[in-house]
């Protein structure tokens, strides 16, 4: 089943997202496509989104499904619009890792929104090792929590991507330190995708350009295996490593608005004016 694959980068978010296309039927599949959001102003748009519509139909390909790796906190996906603008010519269904039920439930909450909180709007919740068609191509799922507990990989053909799980072999790994995160169980995670052959090409959703390195986007489970620089010792020491380093970190500068936007595929609130909420932290 052989594929395509295009990447689109983000600079605002330092995102990747990816078309995977069957080259036999032009059917596709878009993982985890980015909007642009400006704070000071509140202003959403979709430079990088249309840019990607534009693709689709300049290569006369059918969108079947819009994969999120999870629900992201550092840019708001583009998914819902997209999903929107290639109604009703291109199928377009939603699909994420079953567990963005807890992620909903939990930030809901967090921000008082009235939504269910059984994964709707999304039109597929994915378990383990699950798959799908599109085209003459298919698509499995491999759920890797630890980042989030929605957390999901996707591979198709020799390729996984990876979501936030691995960065580049000279970043490391993801921070566990979002409600539900947990380091021990990324550690299992990654060992996952590690138990992948060696030439398995793996697809960064971000890179942060260490050293001002040129920017990169695709590694190999070898690499992975004997470069990672989280990932030279010992289980213990990497969950020691990881939780000491994420409590350093900052917040993402877009974390409140990201969830609430992403919990629901980026489907904007319904009110005539759609308004986020930022809960205060006040210090005294």
């Amino acid at each position: 089943m052989p594929v395509s694959v295009k990447s689109f980068f983000h600079p605002q978010s330092a995102t990747f997202s990816y078309i995977v296309s069957c080259l036999n039927t032009g059917s596709a599949v878009l993982i985890d496509p980015p909007a642009d959001f400006d704070a000071p102003s509140g202003t959403l748009s979709f430079a990088t989104a249309n840019e990607i519509i534009k693709y689709i139909a300049a290569d006369k390909l059918t969108l079947e499904w819009l994969l999120e790796t999870h629900a992201h906190a550092d840019h708001i996906t583009a998914a819902g619009y997209i999903k929107q603008k290639l109604h009703p010519k291109h199928p377009c269904k939603l699909g994420t890792g079953a567990n963005i039920t807890q992620v909903q439930t939990y930030f809901s909450n967090l921000y008082q929104i009235d939504m269910p909180c059984d994964g709707r709007p999304f039109d597929e919740l994915f378990d383990d090792k699950s798959h799908y068609l599109f085209g003459d191509s298919q698509f499995s799922v491999l759920t890797t929590p630890g980042h989030t507990p929605d957390s999901v990989c996707y591979l198709i053909a020799d390729n996984v991507f990876v979501g936030d799980t691995f960065f580049m072999p000279d970043s490391g790994t993801a921070r566990c330190d979002f409600p539900g995160g947990s380091a021990k169980q990324l550690y299992m995670s990654l060992q996952k995708i590690l138990a992948l052959p060696d030439k398995t090409v793996m697809w960064m959703c971000h890179d942060y350009q260490p050293n001002g390195r040129k920017l990169a986007n695709k590694t190999t489970v070898g690499e992975q295996r004997l470069n990672n620089v989280h990932l030279q010792s010992s289980e213990q020491e990497y969950i020691y490593t990881r939780e000491s380093r994420d409590a350093t970190l900052n917040v993402p500068k877009l974390l409140h608005p990201a969830i609430q936007m992403n919990i629901r595929a980026g489907q904007l609130p319904k009110e005539s004016q759609p308004s986020l909420t930022i809960p205060l932290t006040v210090l005294l």
